[in-house]
């Protein structure tokens, strides 16, 4: 069930990235859900969080695009996706590479967190 699930929040991702569609995110989380990564120093809480979250990061690009080279799941609850995405932020190009660590409960992501080096971005978008 774990695949399935990180195989649906990798189809959900690719909404936000396409046409900024929150919402297919949500529907794959928990209410109760915790989501954050390396660049912001704090956490995310419930479908709110989830949006606030989300909609931050996606404004940061303009276009994007997330490709998975590894996605590992077990039958435990634990998912663990490696990417990258390109795209452009301040009217620059941006590549980076990192990887989200998904735990599921009951078929949905109850935490997510992405590990990437926050300087490869700066260093790209920030003169």
């Amino acid at each position: 069930m774990s695949k399935k699930v990180a195989d649906r929040f990798v189809e959900a991702l690719w909404k936000l990235e396409e046409d900024r569609d929150v919402e297919a995110l949500v529907e794959i989380h928990t209410e109760d859900c915790d989501v954050g990564n390396v660049a912001v120093p704090k956490t995310f809480s419930g479908h709110d969080g989830l949006r606030q979250f989300w909609t931050s990061y996606r404004d940061t690009f303009g276009s994007m695009k997330s490709e998975f080279r590894n996605v590992f799941a077990d039958d435990a609850g634990h998912a663990a996706l490696e990417w990258t995405t390109s795209g452009d932020a301040n009217g620059k190009d941006v590549s980076y590479d990192g990887v989200s660590l998904l735990e599921i409960e009951d078929g949905k992501v109850s935490r997510f967190r992405a590990y990437f080096d926050p300087r490869t971005v700066t260093e790209q978008v920030v003169d």
